[in-house]
This record gives C-alpha cells, sequence and structure tokens, in this order.
C-alpha cells in the first residue's frame, strides 16, 4: 500500500521516486552525487512481444540535466500480424512511453515507427526539451524477420502484381 501511495504521489507531481517504474538495474554514479543511472525495462503496450530497455539518468530533486538515455529494444515474445494491425502505421508512427525526466518539466518519450519496407519495428528515445543546442535521442530497432509478423517479400511483390 506504501508503494501505491508513493506512486500515486509521484505521479500526481510529475517526479520519479524509486519503485514506482520497472527498474532492473540501478547504477551510482559516484559517492558524492544525487545521479543514478537508472534501467527500465518496458514492453510495447501493442506489441507485447518487444520489449526495450531504457537507461537514464536519475537526478532525484536535482537541477541537472538528465537529458541521455540509451534504448535497446528486441524480440521477446511473439510478434504477430494481429499485433502489427493496431499499430499506427503512419510516418510519424505513435508515442508509446512518456516518462518525466526532472523538475524542470522534462520528459523521455519513446515513439514506435513502422518501416514496412524493410518489416522492421523503430523505437526511438528522445528528450522534449533542447539541451545545448540538441534535442537528445537514440534509435533501436526490432527486425520482423523470423516473426509470425514477417511478410516474405517474394509473395508480397506477387501479390501487388496481380
Amino acid at each position: 500500500m506504501k508503494t501505491l501511495l508513493k506512486c500515486a504521489f509521484a505521479a500526481s507531481v510529475g517526479l520519479l521516486l524509486a519503485g514506482c517504474g520497472d527498474d532492473v538495474g540501478k547504477v551510482s554514479l559516484g559517492l558524492f552525487t544525487t545521479k543514478d543511472v537508472i534501467i527500465d525495462a518496458k514492453n510495447d503496450p501493442k506489441i507485447p512481444g518487444v520489449t526495450c530497455h531504457i537507461s537514464r539518468i536519475e537526478a532525484n530533486l536535482d537541477f541537472a540535466d538528465p537529458s541521455d538515455m540509451g534504448i535497446s529494444c528486441r524480440q521477446t515474445g511473439p510478434i504477430t500480424a494481429a499485433d502489427l494491425a493496431k499499430i499506427d502505421m503512419g510516418i510519424h508512427g505513435e508515442v508509446i512511453f512518456t516518462e518525466s525526466l526532472s523538475i524542470l518539466f522534462k520528459s523521455l518519450k519513446v515513439r514506435r515507427i513502422y518501416d514496412a519496407q524493410n518489416q522492421t519495428l523503430l523505437y526511438l528515445s528522445y528528450s522534449t526539451k533542447e539541451t545545448n543546442g540538441s534535442h537528445k535521442h537514440a534509435l533501436s530497432t526490432v527486425p520482423l524477420y523470423g516473426s509470425a509478423a514477417w511478410v516474405d517479400p517474394a509473395l508480397s511483390i506477387g501479390t501487388k502484381a496481380n
């Protein structure tokens, strides 16, 4: 119950608190700092066979810039054509995760984009605030080859010609 209350409070003020996320790792950046590297595991809400691991700086109640992040997404279960039918196939894709990064109203977003030509899911993580003239971002891909959602290009070409 205490953890639930902490999470509800954190959500209401937009801050990240330990124990509220899907933390799978935490590395201290040193004895004299309040910053840690946090590694979260997030499952794609519409493609449950994909898990993304996101590393980011957690700066508890600190004015530091926690914009740097890394992302690595992999197939961790089945991906079906029915899963793909549920996603936004447009060029802009869709935001699938949003998380507050600091008390300065900066957030981390992860957007899924489908590359139909290469039958690959792209996962772009990015900061919503500019830092030193740049928006920080990272990219990871999940090829559909070998999954139930993959379509043999020779078959799809033959279908288009008819």
